[in-house]
């Protein structure tokens, strides 16, 4: 093997993201529908002890015996992150309104940042059990079997999860959009388009690197594209980790939602 093989650290990477994962999902679950502490943090946000001890163990395991950089909802103030050329970028449990309400749809994410843009990354669901991993190049897997954004090119009956205001504001049924109901786990609902579950996904403003550097490289390896309203890929471990309004198709597909998703924000504006 070759000294500083690129190729192969990401493999090691991926394990050790796997393992990591698993474990905190084990974690969660263990506590999922019991008695726990909750309260509110700042920007009217739900946090509870599971979210911190899922944070803890994660950061235990995905810094072990390196100098990586970490950027985590649990810890999003680490300076230092900006100098690293390799940043853990972490969501204990993306959906945590989800998970204090007992529901399933919530997940523990993570992702490998280099260059802004993730390489390694996994995105787990453990009330069903479905674990999504995408290496950069290499494709995604549910449960280690490959999967695929789904094919198309228009709108017209396009299964489509988001926020109600913004299908509302796009005239997503007038459309002929088919609205799915909400997921709550703005990273599971990505995920369901690389996952070809749903055709087309949108993401209000206000969402962080933490809710999307997993489940971004999970559709691009997926055969699909994640972007902002400018068709741009997003950038990761900036100062300010904070993002506007996204959507999320197969390649053939995200044009037309693009286009329908603009046109809808401009006219309402």
């Amino acid at each position: 093997m070759p000294v500083n093989d690129p190729a192969a650290s990401r493999v090691d990477d991926q394990a050790r993201l796997v393992s990591a994962v698993r474990e905190a999902g084990g974690l969660a679950l263990k506590f999922h529908r019991q008695q726990f502490k909750s309260w509110i943090k700042h920007g009217d946000s739900p946090v509870s002890e599971v979210d911190i001890a899922v944070n803890d163990l994660l950061r235990a395991r995905l810094l072990a015996d390196s100098d990586d950089g970490w950027l985590s909802e649990e810890d999003e103030h680490d300076p230092g992150r900006l100098t690293k050329p390799r940043v853990w970028v972490v969501d204990p449990i993306d959906g945590t309104r989800a998970y204090i309400a007992g529901r399933n749809d919530w997940s523990v994410c993570a992702a490998l940042v280099e260059g802004g843009r993730p390489t390694v990354a996994a995105v787990f669901a453990p009330a069903t059990d479905e674990l999504f991993v995408a290496l950069a190049g290499a494709g995604s897997t549910c449960n280690s079997v490959p999967i695929g954004a789904s094919a198309g090119q228009g709108m017209n009956g396009a299964k489509t999860a988001g926020p109600r205001r913004l299908l509302d504001g796009i005239g997503a049924e007038r459309q002929g959009l088919l609205v799915v109901p909400r997921i709550h786990s703005l990273a599971l609902r990505l995920v369901r388009v690389a996952q070809g579950e749903l055709d087309a996904a949108i993401a209000g403003g206000n969402s962080h690197d933490w809710d999307l550097a997993a489940a971004d490289l999970l559709v691009h390896e997926a055969g699909g594209t994640l972007t902002s309203l400018d068709g741009r890929p997003l950038a990761y471990n900036r100062p300010n980790p904070v993002h506007s309004v996204l959507v999320a198709a197969g390649r053939e597909r995200h044009p037309a939602l693009l286009d329908l998703v603009r046109s809808g924000i401009d006219s309402s504006a």
